[in-house]
């Protein structure tokens, strides 16, 4: 079946959605709820999904973009959490999304404050790290393992550190997806490809085991789901469906640095946070000259809102952080952005820097309707395993006939496998020799049919992204507006300047 999301097949699956009993329905479409959809349809079972917004509307945008093998929960002694990062980073690199997600190097710089018995327990620790990568079966050649570097080597990394007192620095590699949101857009089509109907701007007013009222929020039209089993996949907003969960959020906000204000970064970099034993600020050089860095971790008081803002006290503090390791401090006004994601971290006592970040799911089968299955907590590393989990507990409660998850062995649309490529049908022909870097890091094996668009729309709307692309997006991956190619399908929006340029072209596109 066709992999291709777009307005018309919505309102093709609107129609039939509204007429069929679906085994499965799930509410939510970021990582897990996209993740929840291609699992169960990939069992053979039929499936809805639906969100409010968009894909990856929530949380599964606004990560730091690290796919890493639990680190820092070994440090805690959270050795199960740890293998299962361990075990997923490696899915992905290997299987699921090797297009989107690859490795990258880190540097920590060993600086007067990190004394050296701190280094030497820190370099345990990322050998520690390389021991999970082994025991997941994770190639070196995928994922190269940690060393020392002198003083010259880490400034060469990374040339704006300062040098006073820099005696070297901690390489660690670890995975990286190129864009998040984009790996939702990814999960969320191979799902369509299997035959699961996925359906942007549609809220759950009410549910049950047996369904769902659904508001159509482009037309205000109202209608029911029928489902056998219900997945809640809702992230932080999941307790307003299910009032058994109780979440504890916390914000975590990322600053965009301007391109050029730390020139010559060809790593990422940690930065131990003064006065915590193992927590480090992240800057992560973005492909589009950026630079993001992040991360607070600060319980959320009152309402969860739709869209999140970075308060200047967290500016300002990750500011701080990262000007103890520079030569030349990055003043504000190097901000060109900022964004703030929400974790839905399970409610427990703590800071929540110090909650785990362990998955649960919920589902009451004494209901007679079976009740509905919810799955809250986790981390984007780990969105298959919760996915997969969801879905045995909604074949359990549902008596669904279908067997075990395979989604460990299907790549996601753009990935290779073997000699093929998993690519859908778009009625794209393929591009006559091979596309820019910029377009198969984006899409994979879809960069060729996605140069054919570029070639014959070769318009620049920013950050080097082209009308072709942003046509693309609308024919293919679901793009329903001008807020959803720039916020979602392409960064651009991360910079208020540069989505109010790009807003004319991005609605353009819509007409094409």
């Amino acid at each position: 079946m066709d992999s291709s999301l777009n307005a018309a097949r919505r309102t093709r699956e609107l129609a039939v959605v509204a007429e069929e009993t679906v085994d499965v329905l799930v509410v939510g479409l970021g990582a897990t709820g996209a993740g929840a959809a291609l699992d169960a349809v990939s069992r053979g079972l039929s499936v809805a999904a639906i969100d409010a917004h968009d894909l990856a509307f929530g949380t599964s945008r606004f990560s730091s973009k690290l796919i890493h093998g639990g680190l820092r929960y070994l440090a805690k002694g959270q050795v199960g959490i740890a293998r299962e990062s361990a075990v997923e980073r490696g899915v992905l690199l290997r299987r699921t999304a090797p297009h989107l997600v690859k490795a990258h190097p880190y540097v920590l710089p060993l600086t007067p404050e990190v004394s050296r018995s701190r280094a030497e327990l820190l370099m345990t620790g990322y050998r520690l790290g390389d021991g999970l990568r082994a025991a997941a079966g994770t190639p070196r050649r995928l994922l190269p393992g940690p060393s020392r570097l002198t003083a010259a080597r880490a400034h060469t990394l990374a040339p704006m550190l300062s040098e006073d007192g820099l005696r070297g620095g901690l390489l660690s590699w670890d995975g990286r997806v190129y864009d998040d949101a984009r790996l939702v857009v990814a999960i969320a089509r191979t799902a369509a490809a299997y035959g699961a109907r996925i359906l942007t701007r549609c809220r759950a007013l009410e549910l049950t085991g047996a369904g769902a009222k659904v508001r159509d929020e482009l037309t205000g039209a109202e209608f029911g789901i029928r489902a056998r089993t219900v997945i809640n996949a809702a992230g932080v907003w999941a307790g307003l469906l299910d009032p058994r969960v109780s979440l504890r959020p916390s914000r975590g906000t990322h600053l965009v640095l301007r391109p050029g204000t730390l020139p010559g970064l060809l790593s990422g970099l940690h930065i131990p946070i003064p006065g915590e034993s193992n927590r480090f600020a992240l800057v992560l050089p973005q492909a589009d000259g950026r630079v993001h860095v992040g991360l607070t971790d600060e319980p959320l008081d009152g309402p969860v809102p739709d869209v999140p803002e970075a308060p200047e006290e967290d500016i300002r503090t990750l500011l701080s952080v990262l000007n103890t390791v520079l030569a030349a401090p990055v003043a504000r006004e190097a901000v060109a952005g900022a964004y703030a994601g929400l974790r839905p971290l399970l409610a427990a006592d703590g800071r929540t820097a110090d909650v785990s970040r362990r998955h649960a799911v919920y589902a009451d089968a004494g209901k007679a309707d079976g009740g509905v299955v919810t799955v809250v907590g986790g981390k984007l590393t780990t969105y298959r395993r919760m996915a997969a989990d969801a879905v045995d507990r909604a074949i359990s409660v549902g008596n669904l006939p279908a067997g075990r998850s395979r989604t460990a062995l299907i790549p996601l649309v753009g990935a290779v496998r073997d000699h093929g490529a998993v690519t859908p049908r778009t009625g794209a022909a393929a591009g006559r020799g091979r596309p820019p870097e910029r377009l198969v890091a984006r899409h994979g094996v879809e960069a060729a049919a996605v140069h054919e668009l570029v070639r014959a729309h070769p318009e620049e709307v920013g950050l080097g992204i082209t009308m072709g692309e942003l046509m693309w997006s609308v024919a293919h991956e679901g793009a329903l507006d001008a807020d959803d190619l720039l916020d979602r399908r392409t960064r651009i929006g991360l910079v208020p300047e540069d989505r109010a340029a790009a807003l004319p072209a991005a609605r353009a596109a819509f007409t094409r």
